[in-house]
């Protein structure tokens, strides 16, 4: 089928292929969103335009709430209502306003000629129905096909995204698969019905850094092969760099540039843009360098400011921008920019100098310091019940989360410990902290054997042992105000005298994370995301402790905000000469803040080694593949860059393969690698690996 819609695009009239490149097939015009809400109007998509062409993919980029989903949304017809309203504006998909057609008129569209890719495919397959079920319905309800026809098809589409076993694989249902092949599921769905269109919202942030790579391959040449226009919502630059042919930068619910990808990465012309292109961590540049941030916050789209919406944060902003309606406009060929001192920027006249070089003193205290975590073999098993055995069923299987893992961190040292969501890495956190129980192995904090102790004995011990976690809203009690919260462990370590006393202490650890102290009265869901996380910051910082588990302390948070905490935390340890346990999937975040960096793949380590020995020459095949597969946020090194070569998801813990792990996915494996696990051994200064062919 794929052949034939190929074959006819190829033979269709000259003039009707002359005639469809003359006008774009989205067009996007003067579009406005409101949403009706208790506290007032928010104005979500206030003024955006911009269009797309047959086979081009286009990138929407910017911070949380700037309103990328908002505007797909419309577009999609999908906004929730009565509060989500389209107030003004066209959008015309192949020269229909999709905004003046009727609820019946838009499901026919939607699904057959324009599909959505949503964020989180958990949450958008039905869980009740197979997967071939999902497939096929649109062939069903858009194409009028038999059943027989309809199975075929699915079939047809799993090969397409690379789901092998397809067969198997529709029978069964959404939880029954991985992340991966979840997200692969998703891409089926929306390219069933051959749709023009298809719009992508963050469709890689739930996937690790390989399988995200997958993904957007098999995204970028469907683009190409079949003509498809594809819009790509993202806040990871580097898959912008990798993907996008243009791309438009939101903020505060306006575009306030656009341009070609080489435009925007390479020669950007707004203050907002310059300031999320220096934010962003990057693997191909020297260490040593401290992220430039974008200090305070969007404004609130309630009552939004006037003129330049980005004054108020911008390092440039004169009396004019706050009394001057700033609008989109053309520096070059097809780049515009939303910025009074845009010539200023094209002139070169607005360049700041290159923030200051971090010290390298630090790598000689680690060298020559005895280590403050010291953890030896360490094994954290579960049992499980086995699949349709039954919830009171006494058969279980045995999952190895962490499985002989080994490491020391010094007293003033980050080790960074990366891997793909499934290989151990917060359970190996989680162990060290003693909220987990080790089924064996050893770790010792500052020289005492924790491995055993009870609650009760490491009360004390947990002064020195803190834990800053993942999502800073789960982990802050929303009945507590922030003063509570960081004031509680103060109190129930009888660290102050008196209530004033403890005032104190919060304003000054409040105001040691940047934050003022008047938030102490106020309540998590009053904080930005950014804020949260400081406020997790301090908490973990009121009993003084000498060690800190950072787990994903950075992945929920916008590029702006990202290079303020880790900033944050490289000062604190600077001052505090704390240690830190970084577990992050994020290579360039990792290799910024770590002197040293571990790799686990299924609850094994790979290979540790200094920061710049492993990213300069990995010797693990494995790591090779994390770092191959890593976008660089530059359209330039992206271009060079040969195609991803990791092939194959994670294999399930719950019946690892034989011998080396990582053999079913490595390019180089050979029958000593199926028969025989590898030793972890040193081949270099502080530098160990578990591979055979080493």
């Amino acid at each position: 089928m794929l052949d034939r819609q190929l074959t006819a695009s190829a033979t269709a009239p000259a003039d009707a292929a002359t005639a469809s490149t003359l006008t774009p097939l989205l067009a996007v015009e003067d579009l406005h969103v409101q949403f009706d809400t208790s506290r007032g109007v928010v104005h979500a998509v206030d003024g955006i335009s911009y269009t797309v062409d047959r086979g081009e993919v286009v990138a929407i980029v910017g911070e949380s709430g700037c309103g990328k989903s908002v505007s797909s949304l419309a577009i999609m017809g999908l906004l929730s209502k009565p509060a989500g309203r389209v107030t003004k504006g066209r959008v015309l998909f192949e020269g229909r306003d999709l905004l003046k057609l009727s609820a019946e008129e838009m499901r026919e569209i939607r699904g057959r000629d324009i599909s959505m890719i949503f964020q989180e495919p958990m949450t958008s397959l039905n869980p009740v129905l197979s997967i071939g079920e999902q497939i096929m319905e649109p062939l069903f309800i858009h194409l009028k096909m038999t059943e027989g026809q309809a199975n075929a098809r699915a079939l047809e589409l799993l090969q397409l995204v690379g789901i092998t076993d397809g067969e198997r694989r529709l029978e069964q249902y959404p939880h029954q698969l991985s992340g991966g092949m979840r997200q692969r599921v998703m891409i089926a769905i929306g390219l069933a019905c051959n749709p023009k269109l298809i719009i992508a919202d963050e469709p890689t942030t739930a996937l690790d850094v390989t399988i995200q790579a997958q993904i957007l391959e098999l995204m970028k040449d469907l683009s190409r092969r079949l003509n498809i226009a594809l819009i790509i919502i993202t806040h990871n630059l580097g898959v912008v760099a990798r993907y996008a042919d243009r791309v438009n930068v939101m903020y505060a619910a306006h575009i306030i540039e656009h341009g070609t990808a080489d435009d925007i990465f390479l020669r950007p012309l707004h203050p907002y843009t310059i300031g999320l292109m220096r934010s962003v961590p990057r693997l191909d540049l020297p260490r040593g360098i401290k992220l430039e941030t974008i200090e305070g916050l969007p404004p609130d789209l309630r009552a939004p400011p006037p003129g330049c919406r980005f004054a108020p944060r911008c390092p440039y902003r004169l009396d004019a921008c706050v009394a001057t309606d700033v609008t989109l406009r053309d520096l070059a060929p097809g780049h515009a920019s939303a910025c009074i001192r845009a010539d200023e920027i094209v002139a070169g006249a607005l360049v700041q100098a290159a923030p200051p070089a971090k010290s390298a003193e630090t790598a000689v205290t680690i060298e020559s310091a005895e280590p403050i975590v010291k953890v030896e073999a360490l094994r954290k098993y579960f049992s499980v019940p086995l699949s349709g055995s039954g919830v009171f069923s006494s058969k279980v299987a045995t999952v190895k989360a962490v499985d002989g893992v080994s490491f020391t961190i010094a007293p003033g040292e980050t080790l960074g410990l990366v891997g793909e969501s499934g290989c151990g890495k917060t359970t190996v956190g989680r162990t060290v902290l003693k909220l987990e129980e080790p089924t064996d192995g050893a770790i010792r904090f500052a020289g005492v054997d924790i491995t055993h102790r009870t609650s009760k004995q490491m009360r004390e011990l947990r002064r020195g042992i803190q834990v800053i976690f993942q999502d800073p809203y789960s982990s802050l009690n929303p009945r507590m105000t922030v003063g509570q919260i960081i004031g509680e462990p103060l109190h129930v370590y009888k660290l102050v005298n008196s209530k004033k006393e403890q005032e104190e202490r919060v304003a000054g650890l409040l105001r040691q994370v940047g934050l003022f102290d008047y938030m102490a009265e106020r309540y998590p869901h009053q904080l930005s995301g950014g804020q949260r996380q400081r406020v997790g910051i301090a908490r973990a910082l009121a009993l003084e402790p000498r060690f800190i588990v950072c787990d994903e302390p950075v992945s929920a948070l916008d590029v702006s905000i990202q290079g303020q905490i880790m900033n944050l935390l490289e000062d604190l340890q600077s001052r505090l000469n704390l240690s830190y346990l970084f577990i992050a999937h994020d290579l360039a975040v990792v290799r910024h803040i770590s002197d040293r960096v571990a790799v686990m793949y299924l609850g094994r380590i790979a290979e540790i080694a200094d920061r710049d020995a492993l990213y300069a020459d990995p010797k693990h095949p494995y790591t090779k593949a994390l770092l191959d597969a890593a976008p660089i946020p530059d359209p330039r090194v992206e271009r060079a860059r040969a195609p991803r070569a990791l092939k194959g998801e994670i294999p399930s813990p719950l019946n690892p393969p034989s011998g080396c792990v990582f053999h079913t996915r490595c390019p180089i494996a050979e029958d000593v690698c199926r028969r025989e696990v590898p030793q972890v051994r040193q081949i270099g200064p502080r530098h160990i690996v578990a591979c055979h062919k080493a």
